[in-house]
């Protein structure tokens, strides 16, 4: 099975609220071996402004991108990159809600059917009840991270991999180790899917309105018009009483 081990660093936590991907990294692993010459890493211009609480998590800073290319740039090349492998996220929906919200924005083909790990979910089951962020995962499978100072995609697609390896039975592998790879729309509700939940819930809270107010003449001039109506018809079942309809 060929993976890639992926990681963003973006301007915020939510795609669907204006969020943008500022840094994209990944690296592929072969025969459970990884390949540090096949890497996919890109700065990105968000086109907005990167908030200085969240500078200080990855250090990547307005000026940092100025000068990057923006997602639809690059989007082909990383859909080149990912095409028949799969994807390994550590803590998948966030990372795929934000890259299906950029493909979206770019007009560019979804990975809905790409076959993704959550490295997160297979930490769990394996760790219950125990710190299973990226660091924590690396503290206790010996995987070396003094480098590391700051976030960063490709750094923590490498620290990933690494990880990930070793949490699976390493390089002698064996199949009882293998997550199951599940298509990306598992994790995360598209765009154009949540978009319509939403008109649902506001039609709902339109529904639940109270009704508005009708001044007293209003309501003679309806009484008036459904006693013509039962006058002309022979009978209105609305105006019988109810042991009668």
């Amino acid at each position: 099975m060929q993976l890639i081990m992926l990681d963003t660093e973006t301007t915020g936590l939510s795609p669907l609220n204006g969020d943008r991907i500022v840094e994209i990294g990944a690296v592929r692993v072969s025969q459970r071996h990884i390949d540090r010459k096949q890497v996919f890493h890109h700065y990105i211009n968000p086109d907005r402004h990167i908030p200085e609480e969240v500078v200080r998590i990855h250090g990547i800073s307005d000026k940092d991108v100025k000068d990057k290319p923006r997602f639809v740039d690059i989007g082909e090349a990383f859909l080149d990159f990912i095409q028949d492998a799969t994807l390994v996220i550590h803590n998948a929906a966030f990372d795929l809600g934000f890259l299906m919200q950029e493909l979206r924005l770019a007009k560019l083909s979804g990975i809905a059917d790409v076959p993704v790990i959550d490295s997160l979910q297979v930490a769990r089951k394996r760790h219950p009840h125990q710190r299973n962020n990226l660091d924590a995962l690396c503290d206790r499978y010996n995987v070396e991270r003094g480098h590391r100072t700051l976030h960063g995609a490709l750094l923590d697609a490498e620290l990933l991999a690494e990880m990930y390896l070793a949490m699976t039975g390493g390089r002698q592998f064996s199949l009882d180790m293998e997550a199951t790879p599940h298509p990306a729309s598992n994790f995360v509700q598209l765009p154009e899917s949540s978009s319509g939940r939403a008109e649902k819930a506001e039609t709902a809270k339109l529904m639940r309105r109270p009704s508005p107010p009708l001044a007293d003449e209003d309501m003679d001039a309806h009484r008036h018009m459904l006693e013509r109506i039962h006058q002309e018809s022979g009978q209105a079942i609305w105006l019988l009483p109810p042991s009668a309809s």
